[in-house]
């Protein structure tokens, strides 16, 4: 079980200070996040266990079977964590707890209870409060559990009244998560500098006939060596045409000279994701034909890249890098017709069909929305792409993906390339955090010819 901490709980402190602020705005009301709970793998075995990401946004803390309650009245505001008592005999066999008497000194929290009192003492906030705030959707279980404790509230006594409305609390917490503090940057630069690692080891290691699981493993090796405490998501190592699977996980094929290999692989440090894919010849050369698309490929990350600052819509990269794609492929012959007719047809979406980016932290694709929150539809029916403010923080990771076709030239068939790097918005632009790994084909070339 990973319980690894912050150096400090302050800011924990001061993020929920934000959210108490944003529960005061709309009225006061009682907050309940439980974290996850720990799941069955097969048997008596469990997966590895891994905290709830907006629970560790609130507090820092690692352990299962816990939960946090913000209640905010008009004239006070106070926190108390639940959590699992000290027991001897379970840390015998699971390593250590922090225990309730410990917690609130450590966690800097106003009261620490045991979880066992959890249906017990919320029946008692919940009288009189306004609103309940839970997150939707997450886990079935807690919104069951609300309506229990609502019921529970009747029988305090017959004046006790429960919340009028239970509301979604992830709205609240989604936005407040989506811009990045100083502590989560240095965070993410950290994880971003040991992916980049990753992957320079799996260049060198990269050799025809070896098999995409030994590349895997090399970055798995360099992820815990460097202090990471797991991957991010499931890692992507496709040779050849299997590059052309968005979501290949199988990485169990032979490395064949003179195909790519494409690799999608980020740390998870701290809770936060790392988020890399570059692509490589196995061989350490690239083909006429590799090279023109993977060079269309940093073409179009370079133009999305230049749309990132303060005051930029979230969608103008995308924009860009499909301009940028959908020119390069009718340069090169796998497209005919107008440049504005192809984007306006979506006609590139059948070598390139997915979008350009994500946001990320604490999950790889992380909360927040894309478009302006509460706005009404523009003249195409949909609400406003975002503008970027500092700190918010993205992937940018055009690709395509060329499949085998009558209708495509020969040379291009089977070729799948992208290239992905972690960007966060600056005052002044932004910063890629994972340039630590070459883009420029003939650095990479280098690399795995090493």
């Amino acid at each position: 079980m990973d319980t690894t901490t912050p150096v400090s709980f302050d800011v924990h402190a001061m993020r929920r200070a934000r959210v108490v602020e944003a529960l005061r705005e709309l009225g006061g009301g009682v907050a309940v996040l439980l974290t996850a709970p720990t799941r069955t793998r097969n048997r008596d075995s469990e997966y590895p266990y891994r905290y709830d990401s907006a629970f560790w946004w609130l507090t820092g803390f690692g352990e299962p079977e816990s939960a946090i309650v913000i209640v905010v009245t008009p004239d006070r505001a106070y926190t108390t964590l639940f959590c699992q008592e000290k027991d001897v005999e379970r840390e015998l066999w699971e390593g250590a707890r922090l225990g309730v008497e410990a917690a609130a000194a450590t966690l800097g929290v106003d009261l620490a209870l045991p979880i066992d009192m959890l249906d017990e003492e919320l029946p008692k906030v919940l009288a009189y409060a306004p609103a309940l705030f839970i997150p939707f959707g997450s886990e079935s279980a807690l919104e069951a559990q609300a309506q229990q404790w609502i019921a529970s509230v009747r029988s305090l006594h017959r004046h006790a009244t429960p919340p009028a409305v239970i509301r979604d609390l992830s709205p609240i917490l989604d936005e407040l998560r989506l811009v990045k503090d100083a502590h989560e940057l240095s965070i993410m630069r950290a994880a971003g500098s040991i992916s980049a690692d990753a992957h320079r080891r799996a260049m060198r290691a990269t050799r025809a006939g070896r098999f995409e699981y030994e590349i895997e493993a090399e970055l798995l090796y360099e992820f815990r060596r460097r202090g990471a405490q797991a991957p991010a998501y499931t890692p992507i190592v496709a040779a050849g045409v299997a590059a052309c699977t968005l979501h290949y996980v199988a990485n169990n094929a032979v490395l064949r000279d003179g195909d790519l290999l494409l690799v999608d692989a980020g740390c998870e440090l701290d809770g936060y994701a790392s988020d890399i894919t570059r692509t490589w010849p196995i061989n350490g050369r690239y083909t006429a034909a590799q090279r023109a698309l993977y060079e269309l490929v940093l073409a179009a990350q370079t133009a999305a890249i230049a749309c990132i600052a303060p005051g930029r819509r979230y969608d103008e990269a995308h924009r860009a890098a499909v301009r940028t794609l959908t020119q390069g492929l009718l340069d090169l012959g796998v497209l005919k017709g107008s440049l504005d007719d192809l984007i306006e047809s979506k006609a590139y979406g059948r070598f390139y069909m997915h979008g350009t980016g994500h946001w990320l932290g604490l999950d790889v694709h992380d909360v927040g929305d894309y478009r302006v929150p509460g706005s009404g539809p523009g003249r195409d029916g949909e609400r406003p792409s975002r503008p970027l403010v500092p700190g918010m923080t993205m992937t940018v990771e055009p690709g395509l993906y060329v499949r085998a076709a009558d209708d495509v030239p020969e040379r291009f068939h089977d070729i799948g390339i992208r290239i992905e790097d972690d960007v966060v918005v600056t005052a002044t632009g932004c910063e890629l955090l994972t340039r630590g790994v070459p883009v420029e084909p003939g650095e990479i070339e280098r690399l795995v010819r090493d």
